[in-house]
């Protein structure tokens, strides 16, 4: 097991104050924060590659034939299931790294979303769904509540491995953004934070580039449909191999102690009765969530509704230029991959950016900007994207004020709470708002519904989509309203009992 290394002198504040942050690290701190951000740069990377492959994985599973509404259907409804999965862990997962160790539980987290994303690449073939005769019972529900949408068994497998892969991926933002900020000096945490965040961006990145290497062997080598599967199957290994390097990890020394003395004085360590039994710490979990919900049900309700908007766009630029049908599947997974890669290369510089900016100026003041920018660039790619080289102007710029926000929970979230409710209320905030982001899609279905009524051609449909995404964009100035009542964190010492 690797020994945690301490400076060989102590530095004194003027000569540490003089320093840049990445100094203070000593080798221990950067194996730590390595360690960390590469959990969440691999779970980022198994996000973007569901929802790069969760419309072909569908229509895949699905009989053939099925209408591409009814896909896009189990598409919004597997992402509600995902996302729901993710709430849960994250609650859950929280809770319990603050009381046995960030670092195992870490650990614990990635194992799981790794080896139910490789899962999900077997989801035709029905195991659950055969074993528990989910299929019949499914149809049995349909009689009586005929709204539901047909499922075949597939399908049903692939929403149970992704609501398992959801539980994973919840708990790895909370212990993540814990144990970097347990583990390294207090100037800097915020920086530290505010990259891990960043580095997720090359995660998406890199789902992006995966996704225009498939869509291209599909169009050459690959049989046409089955991209998905190898997407899932990629997405599985790095995570996975993740888990050894983390059994060198040691908890925090910082939360050793802590939870010594919690044993001793009897404090309890990730209790919700704690966080929400004091009004200290219940007023920044509430607000705090309130924050977050704008952020993420803006990102994951409509932000990450483009590739859906692009593959829309690209499919009918296509078909005018009398493209062969068979290749049409190739090509708008490639530009579906370009899409995510002009995304999260906006949103890199967002998070860097705010890191800056939340370092000098202040977390409140960026917050409200960002969350305003975020409305109005959403705004601007639902409604006006209409030609390719819009992906390469419109679509970084909504990545850069949507996912900037996302730097800004990493690095202010933690400093809201002590050290025995610092993975629980991060991981609170982070992800209730997730159980609401899961009625996103529903929601967007629903108002795309209604104000498609009458709609008969793929455009007025398109339009549809487009209004209703421009409208749940408003969500994001919900973030105002919260953080009005916040305080402001820059310069002072994270809180104690």
């Amino acid at each position: 097991m690797m020994k945690q290394e301490t400076p060989s002198r102590p530095l004194s504040n003027a000569s540490s104050d003089s320093q840049p942050w990445w100094k203070l690290l000593n080798r221990y701190h950067w194996f730590v924060f390595a360690v960390a951000s590469l959990a969440w740069l691999f779970d980022c990377l198994d996000q973007q590659l569901f929802i790069i492959a969760r419309n072909p994985a569908i229509a895949a599973l699905m009989p053939l034939g099925t209408a591409g509404d009814l896909i896009k259907q189990w598409g919004g409804y597997s992402t509600a299931i995902f996302v729901a999965g993710w709430a849960t862990g994250g609650l859950f997962f929280g809770a319990v790294g603050d009381r046995i160790g960030r670092a195992k539980t870490l650990a614990m987290t990635v194992l799981i979303y790794s080896v139910c994303t490789g899962l999900s690449a077997l989801s035709d073939k029905g195991f659950i769904s055969s074993l528990l005769h989910l299929e019949s019972a499914w149809n049995t529900l349909r009689s009586h509540f005929t709204w539901l949408p047909l499922a075949s068994s597939g399908v049903i497998d692939f929403s149970i491995y992704r609501f398992i892969t959801g539980l994973g991926v919840g708990g790895v933002f909370g212990l993540s953004v814990a144990l970097v900020a347990d583990s390294l000096p207090d100037r800097a945490r915020p920086h530290a934070l505010g990259l891990l965040q960043s580095l997720s961006a090359i995660g998406n990145v890199t789902a992006g580039a995966i996704a225009i290497l498939i869509g291209y062997l599909e169009t050459t080598s690959i049989k046409p449909g089955g991209s998905w599967r190898y997407m899932f199957l990629m997405g599985a290994l790095p995570a996975f191999l993740c888990v050894f390097i983390q059994i060198r990890l040691k908890e925090p020394e910082k939360w050793v102690k802590a939870r010594a003395a919690g044993r001793v004085t009897g404090v309890k360590f990730g209790s919700y009765t704690s966080l929400f039994g004091e009004a200290r710490w219940r007023r920044p979990a509430l607000l705090g969530m309130l924050l977050c919900v704008a952020g993420v049900v803006g990102l994951w309700g409509v932000g990450f509704f483009s590739p859906e908007l692009v593959g829309d766009v690209i499919g009918k630029i296509l078909r005018e230029q009398n493209v062969p049908a068979a290749q049409v599947p190739g090509k708008r997974l490639m530009w579906t991959g370009v899409n995510m890669i002009m995304q999260n290369i906006g949103a890199f510089f967002g998070m860097m950016t705010f890191t800056k900016l939340a370092s000098h100026y202040g977390r409140k003041p960026v917050f409200a900007f960002a969350f305003i920018a975020a409305f109005l660039s959403t705004v601007a790619v639902f409604k006006l994207l209409s030609q390719p080289w819009h992906i390469f102007t419109l679509i970084p710029l909504m990545g850069f004020c949507q996912l900037a926000l996302f730097a800004g929970f990493a690095i202010y979230l933690p400093e809201l709470f002590p050290t025995r409710l610092r993975s629980t209320g991060t991981s609170f905030c982070y992800n209730v708002g997730r159980f609401i982001a899961a009625s996103g899609p529903f929601t967007l279905g629903i108002l795309q519904a209604r104000l498609a009524a009458g709609a008969v051609t793929a455009e007025a449909k398109l339009d549809a989509f487009r209004n209703a995404c421009a409208w749940v964009s408003v969500v994001f100035l919900v973030g105002l309203i919260a953080l009005f009542f916040l305080k402001e964190t820059k310069g002072q010492p994270m809180p104690e009992d």
